[in-house]
């Protein structure tokens, strides 16, 4: 099984005609995306790759195709367009791989993408792939096998790191998961966790978070009190300074509470394994899957 995408996938790849747009849609047909669209404004009525129809707009791909799932990649100024014209479109997901999109323009879009019951993952983030199923985003494919772990990041590169440390032990991925690190996301830890435990095929979970906000504080809690399923955390950035940016929009630290050694205080009280490096999630995985 897996989360959010699936065999049933229809994808529509909005900016498909630019340089990273079409780079990845190329990479996601190979691995058996279902990309029945693109939508690229005055480009509507072409090809992409002699395959995939442009459209002008998501609304008239959507009606055409059945599309049921967006991917944008836009530049920035135009991201939250985008990903509004899509929430409005009748998908169902949307996923935003542009990076730098304004935090003030992300605080119109997440009200509006939640008032239409629409799932935003993203921005600035790698996008998810259930391995043997649908890739959606720019997570490599060849790093996934099929298996019973689910897997949620905060951090694009160390989902690829934690998902090729399992994949090379043995263990397969249900749905591997990059929620982005950006101050205002659509999708978070907890959101991740909920699909995962309700997901039968998924026996254990590898969540990896960093410094900066109190997402992995609440997301601990969440799984003291309402998971059964095992998980492992992973804190990014614990050497980093006090008040300094690193990495991500949102890994700064401001007070106690965005620092590392807050964070794997609240996994220890949920009763979580705790991987002091990526590498030990597999010992840490395989214990919890026997």
């Amino acid at each position: 099984m897996s989360i959010f995408i699936d065999k049933n996938t229809k994808l529509v790849v909005q900016g498909i005609t630019g340089r990273d747009g079409s780079f990845h849609t190329k990479q996601m047909i190979e691995y058996g995306t279902q990309v029945v669209a693109g939508v690229t404004p005055g480009k509507g009525g072409q090809l992409f790759e002699g395959t995939v129809p442009i459209f002008n707009t998501v609304e008239d791909a959507v009606k055409a195709t059945g599309a049921n799932t967006s991917v944008i990649y836009v530049p920035p100024p135009f991201a939250a367009d985008a990903i509004m014209e899509a929430a409005s479109s009748g998908v169902q997901l949307v996923v935003c791989i542009t990076e730098g999109v304004p935090v003030l323009d992300m605080t119109r879009v997440y009200p509006f993408v939640k008032e239409r019951g629409v799932r935003l993952l993203g921005p600035n983030c790698p996008g998810l792939i259930s391995p043997g199923q649908s890739k959606v985003g720019i997570i490599p494919g060849r790093i996934c096998a099929e298996g019973p772990v689910g897997v949620v990041s905060r951090s694009g590169t160390l989902t690829y790191e934690i998902v090729f440390q399992l994949t090379r032990a043995g263990i397969g991925q249900t749905s591997c998961v990059g929620i982005g690190g950006d101050p205002i996301n659509g999708t978070n830890f907890i959101d991740c966790l909920m699909a995962f435990e309700k997901d039968p095929h998924t026996k254990a979970i590898a969540m990896m978070g960093e410094i900066g906000g109190t997402d992995e504080q609440d997301a601990a809690k969440f799984i003291k009190e309402n998971m059964k399923k095992p998980v492992v955390g992973f804190i990014a950035g614990q050497t980093a300074p006090p008040g300094r940016r690193m990495g991500h929009a949102g890994a700064i630290i401001s007070g106690s509470a965005g620092t590392a050694a807050e964070k794997i205080e609240a996994f220890e009280a949920a009763g979580m394994g705790v991987a002091k490096r990526p590498i030990d999630f597999v010992d840490l995985i395989k214990a919890r899957l026997k």
